[in-house]
């Protein structure tokens, strides 16, 4: 049975309201007022520490998403009207509905690291050439210690935005918003310390880590108070993706235009070539009709009217059909357990080609492109250095590491300067999780002490702004 009521609720940690729409709107204020919100301006999109700034951050790319996921919902709603609210427990839930998959959609990139997704990846790659060693040196002395190193190795190295985004939102940032909203955000089910699954049920939801082991007894809390089970997804999650996924066809072309890597003509005539080597006919009319449109404009209004007319034209066209998808399979996604991404499900709409074509235009053209390229290598050298710099302070003893946020005198005379330069609210987080271990017996503190360590080392990397970043760098390597 299919009941709303029962996931929209007005549970949180602290201070609930009393009113479902008092609670939404108090959402849609902590998430517009976050500093980690604001910080998204000056985070990769695609083109690190850009100065154009008609070219999108991840700000602007979080805004648009918002919107395209508004629309789908909006949609959604409409249709579902037809049917009967009250057949859904949806006729006093329009606002809720609405506003979560809209301010989902502004959360979903708040995790992610500066230079993007390849900072994810050079985050995992340092982690285990120099953080699992030092794992490694702890005693494991029984079986269950010998399984919890083994899921905290895990951990460690499967850094990603998605996963962070929830630590962001719950422990750094401490929005305090409603269960309702967090769990809507949970993109990917499967716990970091969790192995990859390969085909089964549910391999599609479960294919990236959506939350680590810090957060995991909180994860599974809201799971079981909003009739969630393990490895099943929100329903809002799913037009938070479908609007993500709609959001990227065009943007990064356009992007490409105004920095002049490729022209408008190039982009045309690119599309036109790949939709006739594919037999594609509904994007190539769709493009050729907006084209001509566009011409008729004097020269320099061509290259925006051109993705204007095109823009608004494939995601209407989009959101209607990945609403279709939604109100077809309703049951399965309100409960969770549809395993696949809308705009991916149906394979045999003419939309789907058309996706395939945008997306490797992207990817062979733009993501493969040495000046893009350069700024990721770019972005390796920071993080990495960044990561170097402050390994000193995973490499302390517990002890050591007390004395150091207590002002002692350590014999690590860099790390007490290091220290100074991390965020208190990061620390906060940090002695927050280890006050939780106080009744742990010795070797399990040890090593659960150093993976909070990880995670605040990590906190404070990945929260950092490209420009930041790289100014942090400049500083601490004298450049």
């Amino acid at each position: 049975m299919i009941d709303y009521s029962k996931k929209f609720t007005l549970d949180r940690e602290f201070y609930p309201s009393k009113f479902i729409d008092a609670s939404i709107e108090s959402d849609r204020g902590r998430i517009l007022s976050a500093p980690a919100f604001r910080r998204l301006q000056k985070r990769t999109q695609v083109f690190a520490l850009e100065l154009n700034a008609s070219i999108r951050t991840r700000l602007t790319h979080s805004l648009e998403v918002g919107q395209t996921a508004r629309f789908i919902a909006k949609t959604i709603f409409t249709k579902l009207k037809k049917e009967g609210l009250e057949k859904y427990k949806l006729d006093e839930l329009e606002n809720a509905f609405v506003s979560t998959a809209e301010m989902t959609s502004l959360l979903h990139d708040i995790g992610n690291p500066p230079f993007g997704h390849f900072a994810e990846q050079t985050i995992n790659k340092w982690m285990n050439n120099n953080a699992l060693p030092i794992l490694e040196g702890f005693e494991s002395s029984s079986t269950q210690m010998k399984e919890l190193k083994g899921m905290l190795a895990k951990d460690i190295c499967n850094y990603d935005g998605n996963a962070q985004a929830i630590r962001v939102i719950t422990k750094l940032q401490r929005l305090n918003l409603s269960y309702t909203q967090i769990l809507s955000v949970l993109k990917y089910t499967r716990g970091a310390f969790e192995d990859k699954v390969k085909g089964g049920e549910l391999d599609y939801l479960r294919k990236k880590p959506g939350f680590y082991y810090s957060e995991k007894d909180f994860i599974e809390k809201i799971q079981k108070t909003l009739d969630v089970k393990p490895g099943h997804r929100f329903p809002i999650t799913y037009i938070m993706e479908a609007a993500d996924d709609i959001s990227y066809l065009t943007a990064d072309l356009e992007d490409s235009v105004e920095k002049g890597i490729l022209s408008l003509d190039e982009v045309y005539i690119m599309i036109k070539k790949e939709c006739e080597k594919e037999g594609e006919d509904y994007l190539l009319e769709l493009i050729d009709d907006k084209y001509e449109k566009a011409k008729k404009n004097e020269a320099p209004y061509q290259f925006s009217m051109f993705f204007t007319l095109f823009r608004a034209q494939l995601v209407t066209s989009l959101v209607y059909h990945v609403v279709d998808i939604y109100i077809d399979n309703h049951e399965a996604i309100f409960n969770g357990e549809f395993n696949s991404a809308l705009l991916e499900y149906d394979k045999k709409s003419k939309y789907y080609k058309a996706i395939e074509i945008l997306q490797n235009i992207s990817v062979k053209y733009i993501y493969q492109n040495k000046d893009v390229q350069e700024l990721e290598l770019q972005g390796y050298s920071i993080v990495n250095g960044l990561l170097n710099i402050y390994k000193p302070l995973i490499e302390l003893s517990s002890d050591d590491f007390s004395a150091l946020l207590q002002d002692e005198r350590i014999d690590c005379f860099l790390s007490m300067r290091l220290i100074k330069r991390v965020s208190e609210k990061q620390i906060v987080a940090y002695q927050n999780d280890v006050k939780l271990l106080a009744k742990e017996e010795t070797e399990r503190y040890e090593i659960l002490e150093w993976y909070y360590r990880v995670r605040l080392l990590t906190d404070y990397i990945s929260g950092m702004t490209d420009d930041f970043s790289l100014k942090e760098f400049q500083i601490l390597s004298a450049i």
